[in-house]
């Protein structure tokens, strides 16, 4: 029998992790790497970016305080703007944008902004956006342009977005802080630096799809490069580079949310930062509504620059920016202040007290979730079976004869597999049996090491097997393999869990308008979310701890599985369908037989997605009591460790680049197969 290439990679898995299984007691470096082979990178980093940063230090101090003045100036001019004025010139941009219900949006959303008694505090959040954005968007530009005119680096920006957009966030920071000081500065260019990537990518893509007619046209009407570049194939690619605008907009708010960490500025990260370590539940989740609805209303605008929009009637335009005006003189004349008002103080208190109310009146029940996924899920996961089942939580003791009977159930079932023509599908089994046995933060690390060079070889080549291998051995010669294990199982259980419920829920959504009516809404909010805020509510209700750092991730992170899977599902060409209803295939049928196999690679992308999101919010979470490499990052932050935050960043860049090729090679793999 002719053994596939997956039944072979299975099986070479399988041999290392048995060598591990047996020989690991006796043989101490097939379990932990040995430690005369740990290079001290964090020190070598330290050392040598040291000088470095001592060097550039004056001139990033003096880009700092020549930053501070752009931003003292646009704050100064939103704080001492009339908040009348703001709100109508606001309602008006919406009304040009989108008509009557962009300008409710607008105007209704600063609204409660000025009633929650956070104006000052949204419109330091807002100059931070405003002057970072432009940065972003002009660096964006730069670089997309410069990757378009010279298709020999292409592959090299690419690479460099890659790395920007996969290391984590906290990871920017400790840098930063050590060459511009403390401040809100920092936040700032913070922001520009992560919002940059968006921009650039969509502006080479923009350019990439301005058709060869409109090229050929500009080079025939005698224009320059310079002339055709900026008058014809850029206004060509708009549409595409007001995605990007949308993008790079909203990864700023986020970024300047994070950067409060930091920036000590009073604006609403800060608020949000300073009431949630405070345990005010109440006045944390009005801060965290202020980011929300800056969110929504930044989001909605931006978006709308991207496609065609109706010719507005500007009489009413002005009309509205005259309302604007006139409330504003009348607010000076009678000494309205926007830091007097504050109509939502006692929602807070309400809110205190309801959280305060359900968790004693429900907090047996929520104890009762929290320890029950924790001690039955999530620990076994995390340190095995043999380790987590106890007598205090199961009821009983593992031993190894509960060991010998899982294994041989396992291998019984296997061997069914395999008589089928499943033989793959079986060895995996028996592995994943023998993973959850051990746990994830405990697995050997060429058992690791022999898994990701496996999947790398079925999905794309020795090439990806031989790229992933060597990516690992970086975090393994670093000395932080046992931080990124740790990451890797919440990250995982984390994925795993969006990739069952977002399935369902897209499933769902896929065989039901109705229920795509109901979870839309609730997609588009939780996509505009910044990251930041997703922690208010598991804190409200959990507290610090793992379980609610789970709930955090999978809040963010369950989305794009939920939106590609019914995406794919509902993309299927109509011949296939009409084809298997011809047959007589039913309802469940065409979906199970048709639909999703088709759908498999557009899956597979929003698991893809899935994965990054959760490893973005994985160091988010450690505000919350996550361990592994997210701790690292945070604690590198606090103490101003460069090498530390940059080491650790880099190895949750790798995980989370791993995962992205893995996932993108047997997605390109599937495609093949369909013909796509």
């Amino acid at each position: 029998m002719t053994l596939t290439r997956g039944a072979q990679a299975a099986l070479a898995v399988l041999v290392v992790g048995l060598i591990c299984r047996l020989f690991g007691g006796s043989v101490e470096w097939l379990q932990s790497w040995p430690s005369v082979f740990v290079l001290p990178v964090t020190d070598w980093i330290n050392s040598g970016v040291g000088w470095l940063l001592d060097v550039f230090k004056p001139i990033a101090r003096g880009m700092s305080w020549l930053l501070g003045f752009p931003m003292s100036w646009v704050g100064t001019i939103l704080g001492q703007t009339p908040w009348p004025l703001v709100i109508g010139l606001t309602t008006a941009l919406g009304w040009h944008l989108g008509g009557l219900r962009m300008a409710a949006l607008g105007g209704i959303g600063l609204g409660f902004v000025l009633l929650s008694g956070y104006w000052a505090e949204g419109m330091n959040t807002l100059a931070l956006v405003a002057v970072s954005v432009p940065l972003a968007l002009l660096t964006g530009l730069a670089i997309g342009i410069f990757a378009f005119e010279y298709p020999r680096v292409k592959g090299a920006v690419n690479a460099v977005l890659d790395v920007m957009q996969t290391v984590p966030t906290f990871a920017y920071l400790t840098p930063l802080l050590v060459l511009f000081g403390f401040g809100p500065v920092v936040g700032l260019i913070a922001s520009a630096i992560y919002a940059a990537p968006p921009m650039a990518r969509n502006v080479l893509l923009g350019l990439e799809r301005v058709e060869s007619e409109i090229r050929e046209a500009a080079v025939m009407s005698g224009g320059t490069r310079l002339q055709r570049l900026f008058l014809v194939e850029l206004p060509a690619g708009a549409s595409q580079i007001m995605v990007g605008v949308n993008q790079s907009l909203m990864a700023a708010l986020s970024m300047v949310i994070i950067a409060a960490v930091i920036g000590g500025f009073q604006d609403i990260g800060w608020e949000v930062l300073l009431t949630m370590r405070k345990a005010q539940f109440g006045q944390s989740f009005m801060a965290g509504l202020v980011i929300v609805i800056f969110a929504i209303v930044i989001d909605r605008y931006s978006a709308t620059l991207a496609g065609p929009r109706q010719k507005r009637d500007r009489r009413v335009t002005w009309g509205i920016v005259g309302v604007g005006v006139v409330l504003a003189v009348m607010a000076t004349l009678v000494g309205s202040n926007a830091a007097e008002i504050s109509a939502f103080d006692k929602v807070a208190e309400v809110v205190d007290t309801s959280v305060g109310a359900f968790t004693a009146a429900n907090g047996a029940a929520l104890d009762s979730l929290k320890n029950g996924t924790m001690f039955f899920g999530l620990l076994p996961l995390r340190i095995g079976l043999s380790d987590a089942v106890l007598p205090f939580t199961w009821g009983f003791k593992w031993t190894v004869t509960h060991s010998l009977v899982l294994y041989g159930i396992a291998i019984a079932l296997a061997c069914v597999m395999a008589m089928r023509g499943r033989l793959a599908a079986g060895v995996v089994l028996v592995i994943l049996v023998g993973m959850v046995e051990v746990g994830i933060a405990q697995l050997p690390w060429p058992f690791v090491l022999a898994g990701a060079a496996a999947l790398g070889w079925v999905s794309s080549g020795w090439k990806l097997a031989r790229l992933v291998v060597v990516l690992l051995l970086l975090i393994l010669l670093s000395g932080l393999w046992d931080r990124a294990l740790l990451s890797l199982y919440l990250s995982g259980a984390s994925v795993f869990a969006c990739a069952l419920v977002g399935g369902l829920l897209g499933l769902w959504s896929a065989v039901s308008r109705t229920a795509w009516m109901i979870i839309q809404p609730i997609c588009d909010l939780l996509q505009t979310i910044p990251l930041f805020v997703f922690l208010i509510p598991v804190l409200m209700f959990f507290q610090i701890g793992e379980f609610s750092a789970f709930l955090a991730i999978c809040m963010y992170a369950i989305v794009p599985m939920i939106r590609y899977t019914r995406h794919g599902l509902t993309s299927t060409p109509e011949e296939m369908i009409e084809a298997a209803r011809s047959s007589g295939a039913g309802k469940w049928q065409e979906m199970f037989e048709v639909r999703a196999p088709y759908a498999a690679p557009t899956i597979l992308l929003g698991l893809n997605q899935t994965i990054l999101y959760a490893f973005a919010m994985l160091v988010i979470a450690a505000l919350i009591g996550t361990t592994g490499l997210g701790q690292s990052i945070y604690l590198a932050l606090g103490k101003a460790d460069v090498g530390l935050g940059l080491t650790a960043g880099a190895a949750m860049a790798i995980l989370a680049l791993v995962a992205d090729r893995l996932v993108q090679g047997f997605a390109e793999e599937r495609r093949k197969a369909l013909g796509l």
